[in-house]
């Protein structure tokens, strides 16, 4: 129970706090991936899965200690895991963000938005226009909403707080070395084909909950059984083209991003995304992260961790207690 009331706490903490703006958990961990970074950086495999285990390893292990440290004191441990939920959670900030892409585009601040795609996704900006920029912000909402909501909610729900920054730190280095440039093709392969298992079965979770959240889940399954195949990534394929058929528009096509080009596909049968897209297109990832939540209290509930049992003393013996696990 308190794990599932955890996750429930942090969920709404980050509905309605959002990532604080200083001292960031995830923004630490990000300054200690890049400085261990620069002491590991090789372009080989083997630098890349090692600077990546470490630093997964040692966040798993603080989970743990956390997790050990509190479960017998239920208040502590509903604390700990609402504080590891809201810390890795960023549902809100991606909402904060698709609402300034939106009302930079609806004012025609083409320059600004192209500034403010970074926020969002790596894609070269220079020469989109608006309903190019509209479609890089409906597509990152899409991704975004399985890997900064779906997925760490699921893996809370199953594992703790554990799972919480187990999770988080392998997205993050996927986000930060996980490219396929030059520079981190090899460096980068741990951490994408790690951040690649980890949302496997999130993924396929979020594309589910889309449909059902979105009052066309005949069609957003249509189109994901017919075009995620099309999409590059295993797991962004099948929310895009979930969102895709549940919103009725088109996604994917080729994307610039700097150092490479990367044709993603054509998801889905409607119009390609428009400005007013943007915001359609949050309101639907809202409802999709209200449902992983519930999702992830009641997996919480599922798998709790029972308390010691006591079976009736056998003749001239004593009796025996139950094992315990999480």
């Amino acid at each position: 129970m308190s794990r599932a009331l955890g996750i429930l706490l942090g969920f709404t903490a980050d509905r309605l706090l959002g990532d604080p703006r200083r001292y960031h958990p995830v923004a630490g961990f990000g300054r200690t991936a890049s400085s261990l970074e620069s002491r590991m950086y090789a372009d080989s495999r083997v630098n890349g899965a090692a600077h990546t285990a470490l630093l997964v390893g040692a966040t798993t292990a603080l989970g743990i200690a956390a997790e050990r440290i509190t479960r017998n004191h239920p208040l502590l441990h509903t604390a700990a895991t609402a504080a590891a939920t809201w810390a890795v959670l960023g549902a809100r900030s991606l909402e904060r963000e698709a609402a300034t892409m939106a009302t930079l585009l609806e004012e025609k601040d083409i320059p600004g938005a192209r500034d403010r795609l970074s926020h969002l996704c790596a894609r070269d900006a220079t020469d989109l226009e608006a309903d190019e920029l509209a479609r890089a912000t409906v597509e990152s909402i899409a991704e975004n909403t399985s890997d900064a909501c779906v997925a760490p909610l699921l893996w809370g729900g199953a594992f703790g707080v554990p799972g919480l920054l187990a999770y988080r730190a392998a997205n993050t280095l996927d986000a930060m070395v996980g490219y396929r440039s030059p520079k981190y093709e090899n460096f980068g392969w741990a951490a994408a084909r790690l951040d690649d298992v980890l949302n496997l079965l999130p993924a396929r979770a979020c594309a589910l909950l889309t449909g059902l959240t979105s009052g066309r889940p005949a069609e957003s399954l249509r189109i994901w059984r017919r075009d995620a195949r099309k999409h590059p990534s295993p797991n962004a394929g099948p929310v895009e083209a979930a969102f895709a058929g549940a919103l009725d528009l088109t996604l994917g096509g080729t994307n610039d991003y700097g150092t490479y080009v990367e044709n993603r596909g054509t998801l889905g049968d409607g119009p390609p995304p428009t400005v007013p897209d943007i915001r359609r297109t949050a309101d639907l990832a809202g409802r999709v992260g209200l449902a992983a939540a519930a999702v992830a209290a009641l997996t919480a509930l599922l798998t709790r961790r029972p308390g010691p049992t006591s079976r009736p003393a056998q003749r001239g013996g004593t009796g025996s207690r139950g094992t315990r696990w999480v």
